[in-house]
């Protein structure tokens, strides 16, 4: 029996800033960020939408685009980093208020018997989630899970994140016998605890306050001496993250290889990453690709198209080497049609590497190509850090689930915003949301005693 995916569906913001608004006003040359790292726009979310809401609309359009009974759904887990809350679950805000839409059609409480909770290790949450699911089903085949990834991508103004940023969701129904994807046993891990990127607790007292009628006592209505809270941006070294980056998934393939027999280059049709920016898979391959064509015996047709690299100086080789012909038809015939989403959007944290699925699905299924029965190996990457390396089979049928999710029209529908619009709504100076489309958005944060933050959301 197999397992995987047996349907999927997204949430991406209404308004996005096109890359080359960013590029000219961060005195950034324009093709450094469009055609080096394959940026074309970021995704913001709207002041009145955040990583529940967002889930939540992918998990409505999920059930809703394909018929699911919610009765039959035992788990829905939510891979994010992003959370809204620090003690209760970000997916039981999402599964209540869509519990609450669908309540006029299924009666009150349709996921009252679901199981559901938040996975988080940075950008790899997802993963889990999904491998967890996965676990679960396999022990109890007749049932199904529900995986949701969420997050808000957000770096500090003028940093060297800012480029990459983005937002969204993407919710998957996971099965037995799936019609999209099916996914096999074998994982390569890798894990080290480092510090390239992570969001930690962060304290300030009085001294640090300038004005000093303002205190932390007025502030906060208490007594308290320090108020502890942390940013949305992260703390991180973009240098070293990559580096990191690189290293799990050079150790998460070699232990992979070390449980199964296999060929990467031959027995992969295509790869699917986790990305920060639409083209970190392709940069990081390199090194990988360049290793295998040496394990594999087939260095020598690169060399007849380069030359050898004891020939000249290895990095002016190596560059040479990416940008040869044979990487190119690598990149093209099994990295290209998974980046393609990523450059519209930006990074989604944990949705990326499933966006990047969706990706090559959908471009796939536009092109008319037949992809049935092609196995996929996905490369995915959480910072602090962790990899895991598993495989997947396209099924025979997985056009069907596919054909109505109109990516790529939905990312021309968005409103583009101009540059001082993106720096008041990443400061938190709008005063109302740029989008009034029809969603699920935030209505209200609480202030009544004993709720007070407790998030509310409605559909427009």
């Amino acid at each position: 029996m197999e397992f995987g995916i047996d349907a999927i569906d997204y949430y991406l913001p209404n308004i996005a800033l096109p890359i080359v608004s960013l590029a000219e006003k961060r005195d950034i040359i324009p093709a450094k960020l469009e055609k080096g790292l394959g940026l074309k726009y970021m995704a913001l979310a709207d002041l009145d939408e955040d990583t529940a809401s967002m889930a939540a609309n992918a998990l409505l359009n999920l059930i809703v685009n394909n018929k699911i009974d919610p009765s039959t759904i035992g788990r829905i887990y939510l891979g994010t980093e992003s959370a809204v809350d620090a003690a209760k679950p970000t997916a039981t805000y999402a599964v209540g208020t869509v519990e609450k839409i669908l309540s006029k059609t299924l009666g009150a409480r349709c996921f009252k018997n679901c199981d559901v909770v938040d996975l988080t290790f940075a950008c790899i949450g997802g993963i889990d989630a999904v491998e967890n699911c996965l676990d679960w089903i396999r022990i109890n085949p007749e049932k199904k899970a529900i995986v949701i990834a969420s997050d808000i991508a957000k770096y500090e103004l003028g940093s060297s994140g800012e480029y990459t940023q983005g937002a969204g969701a993407v919710a998957m129904l996971l099965s037995s016998n799936p019609s999209i994807i099916s996914f096999k046993n074998t994982v390569g891990i890798s894990m080290e605890h480092v510090g390239d990127f992570f969001k930690p607790r962060r304290k300030i007292d009085n001294s640090f306050l300038s004005d000093k009628n303002t205190t932390v006592q007025n502030l906060t209505n208490s007594d308290k001496e320090i108020i502890d809270f942390y940013f949305e941006e992260p703390v991180f070294d973009g240098q070293y993250s990559n580096k990191c980056y690189q290293d799990r998934i050079n150790e998460g393939l070699e232990h992979f290889q070390s449980q199964k027999k296999i060929d990467f280059l031959k027995d992969w049709d295509h790869l699917i990453f986790h990305l920060p920016y639409a083209f970190q898979g392709r940069r990081i391959m390199l090194d990988i690709w360049l290793n295998w064509l040496d394990k594999y015996s087939l260095m020598s047709d690169l060399e007849k198209e380069i030359g050898h690299s004891k020939s000249m100086d290895y990095k002016d080789w190596r560059k040479a080497a990416s940008k040869s012909i044979l990487y190119k038809n690598f990149v093209e015939s099994k990295i290209e049609d998974g980046e393609i989403a990523s450059g519209y959007i930006g990074n989604m944290y944990t949705a990326s590497i499933f966006m990047s699925l969706i990706s090559l699905l959908y471009s796939s299924y536009e092109k008319d190509k037949n992809i049935s029965e092609n196995n996929v190996g996905f490369l995915s990457y959480g910072s602090g850090s962790k990899s895991k390396i598993f495989e997947g089979k396209i099924a025979k049928d997985w056009q069907s689930k596919i054909s109505g999710l109109d990516v790529f029209k939905k990312l021309e529908q968005r409103k583009l915003i101009d540059f001082e619009t993106y720096e008041k709504l990443h400061n938190g100076s709008l005063k109302k949301p740029i989008s009034n489309h029809q969603n699920i958005v935030l209505e209200r944060i609480d202030d009544q005693e004993n709720k007070v933050g407790f998030r509310h959301y409605k559909i427009n």
